[in-house]
């Protein structure tokens, strides 16, 4: 059962919403062939003090718990997820969206691996004319965070004056994780939510998608997303387009991939995959995982990944916690192939290294070569067996279409740059 209006809509013209953030300006908004665009920022969130990898396996079992928690009908409390002590990200991708009538505008984190949206990490909640509370609490975890306090509904702005009556916002009493950002916006499957409020456990959230399609604010229930490299701490990197897709993003066609029907990456955006190394060196056989904008890294099975170093030679690097190449190892560095529904996406070296640029960000030598590719902490056949994160999505446009329950992915002009 939905909680929010379901009325019918319209037909319009393709709108594709951009969400945009800088560290303190308003968003500029770009018109052309009826598409709103507006920028997000990738950042270098330096208040964590925790290492990529890690804080990408804390999500991972987080996104476990969660799948099994929703396939049990047993809810999830904070304190049962994760050992880990809370801590913020490492690198976060953010926009701005602003909340109420006037609007106060809040940066949030843009995650496909959850779908609730909330404020008040930082900056606080402001009530106006369009608040509303409901009779819930809303209570969601996230990695080694969490976050707890009451539903309200208001409205939502995104870019320059659209607005979405009604939108559920959680306003945090209590989160942790979170310093640097205001909250989140959640732009995952619908059926994420369910749990996550009280006494309403078994209702869903609409998504901010979800209520910008039933209000006749887009054509389509999709969301698209486009990033590309950066070698800068803070950068304007990349593009959220809700309602549809933006043909100048990429290039060559969008291949679409059926949500997997293997648990638990089927509770999320998942599809199936396999990984091979080169011509013909196999890492991960044909298998299921997930595409999500809230890990870093790109993650494969335990057993995929001992593969992987023994492929390239690399070795396990302590300060980062991220493999390492030498020189002569990164030129003989060979792509990786992803087959995805019949299509091979190629992986370049290039591609499978952290920006030079930015290694003493993550508390690495300003010298040395870092490796995207991580340990998801557990054996293939998990049902979870790969996440192919941020650093994936900087090379690849990426098609998150709800209302067919399928993932689309295609080349962008920045699949084979070498600017890492």
């Amino acid at each position: 059962m939905s909680r929010g209006s379901s009325s019918s809509f319209f037909s319009l013209l393709l709108l594709a919403l951009t969400l945009a953030v800088t560290a303190s300006a308003t968003p500029v908004v770009q018109v052309r062939d009826n598409l709103v665009r507006l920028p997000i920022a990738k950042r270098f969130n330096l208040t964590g003090s925790g290492k990529l990898l890690a804080r990408d396996q804390a999500r991972v079992r987080n996104l476990r718990a969660r799948a099994n928690a929703k396939l049990s009908g047993v809810p999830l409390t904070s304190d049962a997820v994760v050992s880990v002590p809370a801590d913020n990200q490492v690198v976060d991708y953010v926009v701005n969206v602003g909340v109420g009538t006037p609007p106060t505008t809040y940066q949030l984190l843009v995650d496909t691996g959850s779908s609730n949206t909330w404020v008040g990490a930082g900056r606080t909640f402001v009530q106006t004319s369009s608040t509303r509370q409901t009779r819930d609490r809303v209570a969601v975890t996230y990695g080694s965070g969490f976050v707890q306090g009451t539903e309200f509904t208001d409205t939502v702005t995104l870019g320059n004056g659209l607005t979405i009556q009604g939108q559920s916002i959680g306003v945090a009493t209590e989160s942790e994780g979170f310093d640097g950002v205001d909250g989140i916006i959640g732009i995952g499957p619908v059926d994420l939510t369910v749990g996550t409020l009280s006494p309403d456990t078994r209702s869903t959230v609409p998504t901010v998608t979800d209520n910008l399609f039933s209000q006749g604010l887009i054509s389509s229930d999709e969301v698209a997303i486009s990033f590309e490299p950066t070698q800068q701490v803070e950068n304007l990197n990349g593009e959220l387009t809700f309602g549809g897709t933006d043909s100048s993003k990429f290039v060559g066609a969008i291949n679409f991939a059926p949500i997997t029907r293997t648990s638990p990456a089927s509770e999320f955006f998942g599809i199936d995959q396999s990984i091979r190394y080169g011509t013909n060196t196999n890492i991960l056989s044909r298998t299921a995982g997930i595409v999500d904008t809230g890990t870093t890294l790109t993650l494969i099975a335990t057993d995929a990944l001992q593969r992987y170093q023994r492929a390239t030679g690399a070795v396990f690097d302590n300060a980062t916690g991220l493999l390492r190449l030498t020189n002569a190892q990164f030129q003989n560095l060979k792509s990786l192939f992803f087959d995805i529904n019949g299509v091979n996406f190629e992986f370049t070296a290039n591609a499978q290294i952290f920006p030079r640029a930015l290694n003493t960000a993550i508390g690495g030598n300003a010298n040395s070569i870092y490796l995207i590719v991580g340990d998801i902490g557990t054996p293939s056949g998990e049902g979870l067996d790969f996440i192919n994160g941020m650093t994936f999505l900087e090379r690849f446009y990426a098609v998150f279409d709800t209302a067919n329950s399928r993932v689309g992915i295609a080349n962008t002009p920045f699949t084979t740059a070498t600017t890492n």
